[in-house]
């Protein structure tokens, strides 16, 4: 995948080759020059110093005629010796064109050197005379030199006007060629820039209308961008969300409608329930009937009948309480009385009640019907079962900020399956033998809610020993 990143060196890149392409071209087309033009120059310079190295030799020569000393001859032998050299680097400069002029001077260099060496030969003989005709003649042939060494240089000169002739002409079109090239290179970079500005723009404004799209609501359109970049990335991105906020959308927009249909049939059945009660009879006039029979019995002499009756009246008229009252701990205990009395006259003696009650913690504050549906559980599963019958005993303590609630039974107990399934709440069950129709999750439950505690229960039961339950309840709540 191409970054814009990576796009971006690339155009530098580029833009740095293409001036190091013509940096370089420029540099070797100088260089080139240049050599030419040291070469030539160095030409000239060699034929140069073959005269002026001509008459160097003819002054040392004339010392040597002055004055005749060692120091004289030695700086003849050495213009002497340079002479001759000259004659050999000449060979370099042959060419075609001057090849026969330059064959000459060579050997106009040498004829001077062997003319000097005879004049130094006779000038040690003492041959005055015949010195002076070598030395004239030496003297005639570097002149012979000195023009020969013109017309070697006119000839160079004829030779190279070409060659100058031609850098003028290439400088010309050196600055055409870097007119053409500049316009050449700003063209493609300006091409290669309006495709990168463009490969950037153009999806961040798809990217934009999108966005906008989204912000409008409208969902349907896919985001496609097909550019090999982080662009693409973005788009993906961006239309993964969209697919995930389409399907947000569509299922909440789905739980909506459940919902409301779940609503309007909560109020179908409620108005089903309500037609329902009004052909029931009303638990009032219930309460009154039974409140009227329990005096019937009493005047009849029928005391424990009309005891029975009394406390099943106690009873319904504290479970016609809406099951968000607030009541006390006390008025829970006297209805779980009036509950025990009850279950006294079915167990007879099978059934055994201890109560272990702390005064100090009876009157704080908790939901209706809490300790009733406790012990309507210990004898579904511990009393009712056992042909023996068993022990309840009722524990209320306070203890620091806590008060402790603790119903214990002798019965069975129960495997942690079984306790596993009373805990449970399964939806619209109805709780066989709980004459409240509240299981122990419900009151679990409403305990939590109620105190905003969450460990509030604690149950521990043993097989053959039996179950008890601890409730530890906040003492911040009292009336």
């Amino acid at each position: 995948m191409k970054t814009i990143r990576s796009k971006m060196m690339m155009l530098s890149i580029l833009i740095w080759i293409i001036m190091a392409i013509i940096w370089l071209s420029m540099s070797i087309y100088n260089q080139r020059t240049v050599e030419k033009y040291n070469e030539i120059l160095q030409r000239y310079m060699q034929m140069n110093q073959a005269s002026q190295l001509s008459q160097q030799s003819l002054t040392s020569l004339n010392k040597v005629r002055m004055s005749p000393t060692l120091e004289s001859l030695n700086q003849y032998d050495s213009a002497n010796k340079a002479l001759l050299r000259t004659k050999s680097d000449l060979n370099w400069l042959r060419n075609l064109s001057n090849r026969l002029p330059l064959d000459n001077l060579q050997h106009m260099l040498e004829s001077q050197s062997e003319a000097m060496d005879l004049a130094v030969r006779f000038q040690k003989d003492n041959d005055e005379e015949n010195a002076a005709k070598a030395f004239d003649e030496a003297t005639h042939i570097s002149k012979y030199i000195s023009d020969a060494t013109l017309t070697l240089i006119s000839g160079e000169q004829n030779t190279y006007d070409a060659f100058y002739r031609n850098i003028i002409k290439r400088s010309d079109d050196i600055i055409k060629m870097g007119f053409w090239t500049l316009a050449l290179v700003s063209l493609l970079l300006l091409l290669f820039s309006y495709r990168f500005v463009n490969s950037v723009t153009q999806p961040l404004l798809r990217l934009t209308q999108a966005a906008r799209e989204l912000s409008r609501g409208n969902f349907k359109n896919p985001i496609v961008i097909n550019n090999n970049d982080e662009m693409t990335f973005l788009a993906k991105t961006l239309d993964s969300m969209r697919l995930k906020i389409g399907t947000l959308i569509d299922d909440i927009q789905s739980k909506a409608q459940l919902e409301y249909d779940l609503h309007k049939h909560k109020l179908m059945l409620k108005e089903s329930e309500l037609k329902s009660l009004q052909s029931q009879i009303n638990p009032h006039f219930l309460f009154n009937t039974l409140n009227m029979l329990s005096k019937e019995a009493y005047l009849a002499g029928a005391g424990k009948t009309s005891e029975l009756i009394s406390s099943v009246a106690g009873m319904l008229r504290y479970n016609l309480r809406q099951l968000d009252s607030k009541v006390s701990l006390k008025d829970e205990l006297e209805v779980l009385d009036e509950y025990l009395t009850i279950q006294k006259a079915r167990f007879g003696d099978r059934l055994r009640v201890v109560k272990e009650i702390d005064d100090q913690a009876l009157y704080i504050e908790l939901p209706i019907l809490i300790l009733q549906p406790l012990a309507e559980n210990a004898f579904i599963y511990a009393i009712e079962p056992a042909e023996e019958g068993g022990t309840l005993t009722f524990r209320v303590k306070a203890q620091g900020d806590w008060v402790i609630v603790q119903i214990q039974d002798t019965g069975q107990g129960m495997e942690p399956e079984q306790l596993k399934r009373l805990l449970t709440q399964p939806e619209n069950a109805n709780y066989k033998g709980h004459s409240t129709g509240i299981g122990i999750w419900n009151v679990i439950h409403r305990l939590q809610l109620f105190y905003g505690v969450e460990d509030i229960i604690d149950i521990e039961s043993q097989i053959g020993i039996g179950t008890c339950i601890t409730l530890r309840l906040p003492r911040g709540q009292s009336i």
